[in-house]
């Protein structure tokens, strides 16, 4: 149903969980394990995988902190999208991976909740495509020390105003890990 009449195929999107970037965050274990599962179904369903990582701030490709968390075990073969700012399309290639692959639905799990996945979501939505958060396999840090809400609110957050996001020939949707259908 996205506004791509001729993309019928689904992607899913693991934002930015990188060893660098999910040292601290909250439910980090949990989070993962959902993220295990969500990759487990959709490769059982032959939906492709896509790994999101942020090379900025000290994660340069190569390095430690770059690495996507090694216990999701990405496969070689599964494409990967290195980006600098929150929005995952923004100056990269993933809009002509996805027109490749005929992928006009996005189901978006990962890290920083309230930055990199967010900022991936609005990106997707606005750009055309069916937009689902996978609302149990996204995380974030702490950063109420600066003014931000707790972790457990800004997820709680996001899902809240993601499943009620809505936008002309377009899906935004909001579905738990267990209850997808891919």
């Amino acid at each position: 149903m996205s506004t791509f009449a001729d993309r019928p195929n689904s992607a899913v999107l693991v934002v930015d969980f990188q060893v660098g970037t999910v040292v601290d965050t909250y439910r980090r274990d949990e989070v993962q394990a959902k993220l295990k599962e969500l990759v487990a179904k959709a490769r059982a369903a032959g939906v492709p995988v896509i790994w999101v990582q942020d090379v900025a701030e000290g994660r340069e490709p190569g390095s430690e902190a770059w690495q996507i968390v090694p216990d999701l075990g990405p496969l070689p073969e599964e494409p990967r999208v290195q980006k600098r700012y929150g929005d995952a399309f923004e100056e990269t290639d993933l809009s002509e991976l996805l027109a490749a692959g005929r992928i006009g639905r996005l189901y978006v799990a990962g890290a920083q909740s309230d930055a990199c996945v967010r900022s991936t979501i609005h990106g997707a939505f606005t750009r055309g495509y069916d937009t689902i958060l996978v609302g149990d396999a996204h995380t974030t840090e702490d950063l109420s020390a600066w003014g931000n809400p707790a972790p457990e609110q800004v997820i709680a957050h996001t899902n809240l105003y993601w499943a009620y996001h809505e936008g002309p020939g377009r899906v935004a949707q909001v579905v738990n890990t267990g209850d997808l259908q891919l």
